[in-house]
């Protein structure tokens, strides 16, 4: 009877045991169930380690190669066009014919007048015979009459004359366009058997003048570059048509303030942000191979001599005038770590459009810096790592 109440007893607490394991099992369950689920309503974070090292200042702008001096020559005259002598990208000497006009009704027009004028001449002799005649026979009332009109005629040839002088010169020098220097055919409007079209026949742009290239860059940028007015910079021509990518050497000759644009630095807010000043660099080039149109990039690249952390700006907040970033703070547990987002009062040493560079005790190496978020951040805020 003692033995069985022993093996009784053995197998109820053996019972009990096993199920005090069973609902400590199912409450450790119950945990990691809630503590998933929990986490899954968290706020998702995208986060990265940073970098020590210097800002990188970049500069790639591309612009079109204009000539510094051009001249627009329209049809002088307004006569159809005879001939075309050359064409668009030629390269003509200063004085070479362009293009040739069809003269024939101006022609007509100076013979007509110059008979007008042998008209109006014999006009004359006919009036000073008839005043020699008159003062002979002593009339001297019509005589006087006579006198006022030679006087008239012979106004009316004086302005004959001129008109006929007009035209001759209008021939000799609207019968065609030469060019005005040595350059390239930059547009070539004039079409054989038209007249004018209301803009130039054609236009030349002046080689010896050189070419510029005109880009507008930030102001701060161009600062950090340490670029100035004189200074000596490499252009790359892009590739077009036979024409393979080449290098040029060109002159910055202006630095002319331009409007401002508005900055867009991510996340920011717009509305403070101060507009950011921007300056228009023209480059002067000299090439006997340019002929004006050809597109050119121009690259710099200068790192600054200062290190810091390099922050991405879309992981920089602004809070008035103040900047923050936020880290990843890793609360480790018996059940797992617990992921947490601490706010990081920062201050900008120096800053791109992309980057900027704090001070090195602001972060520790392998610190994770969150650059986006699913939901805004508070400093504290529970959150999971993408």
């Amino acid at each position: 009877m003692e033995r069985w109440t022993e093996e009784t007893e053995r197998r109820r607490k053996k019972w009990l045991l096993s199920l005090l394991l069973l609902l400590m099992g199912v409450l450790l369950l119950f945990t990691l169930f809630s503590n998933t689920l929990q986490s899954v309503t968290l706020p998702k974070v995208r986060a990265e380690t940073m970098t020590v090292a210097g800002v990188t200042y970049k500069l790639e702008a591309r612009g079109v190669m204009q000539p510094v001096r051009q001249a627009e020559l329209p049809n002088p005259a307004g006569w159809k066009v005879r001939q075309v002598l050359v064409k668009q990208g030629d390269t003509v000497k200063k004085g070479q014919q362009l293009v040739l006009y069809d003269s024939s009704s101006a022609k007509r027009e100076l013979e007509d007048e110059i008979v007008y004028h042998e008209k109006m001449s014999v006009a004359l002799l006919g009036l000073d015979e008839q005043f020699k005649r008159l003062m002979f026979e002593g009339n001297e009332a019509e005589a006087q009459e006579i006198r006022r009109a030679i006087k008239t005629q012979q106004l009316d040839l004086s302005i004959q004359q001129r008109k006929i002088d007009a035209l001759r010169e209008q021939l000799n020098e609207h019968g065609g366009l030469d060019a005005p220097f040595d350059g390239v055919v930059k547009e070539m409007n004039a079409v054989e058997g038209l007249a004018a079209i209301g803009e130039p026949d054609v236009v030349i742009a002046n080689r010896d003048a050189g070419y510029r290239l005109d880009l507008t860059v930030d102001t701060e940028l161009l600062d950090r570059l340490g670029l100035e007015v004189g200074q000596s910079i490499e252009l790359c021509l892009e590739a077009k048509g036979e024409q393979a990518v080449r290098s040029l050497e060109g002159t910055i000759h202006e630095m002319i303030d331009a409007d401002p644009r508005a900055s867009d630095l991510a996340g920011a807010n717009p509305g403070s942000q101060p507009a950011i000043g921007q300056t228009q660099l023209r480059i002067h080039v000299v090439d006997d191979m340019l002929k004006g149109g050809e597109r050119a990039l121009v690259k710099l690249e200068r790192a600054s001599e200062i290190k810091g952390w390099l922050i991405p700006q879309e992981a920089i907040h602004r809070e008035g005038d103040s900047l923050f970033l936020f880290t990843v703070y890793v609360q480790r547990g018996a059940l797992g770590n617990v992921f947490v987002a601490r706010k990081v009062p920062v201050e900008a040493i120096e800053t791109t459009e992309q980057q900027t560079m704090i001070a090195e005790d602001r972060l520790y190496e392998g610190d994770l810096v969150i650059l986006d978020s699913s939901e805004p951040l508070q400093d504290g805020n529970r959150i999971r790592l993408n």
